[in-house]
């Protein structure tokens, strides 16, 4: 059984991680001033910014079921005996719904959609990990349980200059009480239950960044770790933070810095900062 696996752009995977892993990506839409154009490749972090700062309007929506289910045919008659296709959370975009609409067309008994209940590179890991099970000969069902299980045993956290660009996309939800302070303090939030939920409040950028080292290092505990960074205009900054995290994380296998696309950008702002943590699969004695 040979197994397919698809993701959306919101995993954000370093270039030339998809490809090298075979990993199928989607892109979800960017609407600058009602001009659409695809995420990562027709329009990426770059651009996005420039735009937010001219203030223009910013929005995104889902790929239809109709690109997707391209893809899943696609990936089928290119060799695939059955695809699986791990998304960003159900709880922050339509993007699920349209890959399971598609699956329903294509065959559900050939495709398999995973609710990642994340998204970026805990999306990433989480369909990086089924690839790796794919690789290997795992059937679609092994393939699915690993996406899952990278995804139960990732950590998203972040940092964002203001709360002004999730408040306007609504993937804020009971962060929104943070608002009125936004301007006195840095919010350091996280994913938990599929939904981006405010962690704490910290009252500069310097103190966040610190923030996200000795979080990440809490989450990493004592085993083997894959960590990402990411980030959106302040290279510099990921790279610093990288740089902290490999140092302080001792189970690290290393640290990918990745610039978040538009999409996500989009709800972020210029100046996010990331950090993923993806625990090992603890195995059986």
């Amino acid at each position: 059984m040979s197994v397919a696996v698809v993701t959306d752009s919101t995993a954000h995977l370093p270039e030339g991680f998809a490809e090298r892993s075979a990993v199928r990506v989607v892109p979800l839409h960017v609407l600058v001033d009602g001009v659409v154009s695809l995420d990562g490749t027709e329009m990426g972090p770059s651009a996005l910014a420039e735009a937010l700062g001219q203030r223009k309007n910013v929005t995104t929506s889902r790929p239809t079921p109709a690109e997707f289910a391209a893809e899943f045919r696609a990936a089928l008659a290119a060799g695939a005996d059955t695809v699986v296709s791990v998304h960003l959370s159900r709880e922050l975009s339509g993007t699920w719904e349209a890959a399971v609409l598609a699956a329903q067309e294509v065959g559900p008994d050939r495709v398999r959609v995973v609710d990642s209940r994340t998204t970026a590179m805990g999306l990433g890991f989480a369909a990086l990990h089924a690839a790796g099970a794919a690789s290997a000969g795992a059937s679609a069902a092994e393939v699915e349980a690993a996406a899952v299980t990278a995804a139960e045993r990732s950590e998203t956290l972040f940092v964002v200059e203001t709360l002004e660009y999730l408040r306007r996309g609504g993937r804020i939800g009971p962060a929104a009480a943070l608002l009125g302070t936004a301007l006195a303090v840095k919010p350091v939030l996280h994913m938990a239950d599929g939904r981006i939920r405010p962690l704490e409040k910290v009252r500069t950028m310097n103190r966040a960044v610190a923030r996200l080292v000795e979080l990440a290092v809490a989450a990493a505990g004592q085993g083997e770790v894959e960590l990402a960074v990411h980030h959106l205009a302040s290279p510099e900054r990921a790279v610093e933070l990288a740089n902290r995290l490999e140092e302080a994380v001792p189970g690290s296998s290393g640290c990918v810095v990745s610039e978040i696309g538009a999409v996500i950008g989009a709800h972020t702002g210029p100046g996010v900062l990331g950090v993923v943590i993806q625990r090992a699969v603890e195995r059986p004695q």
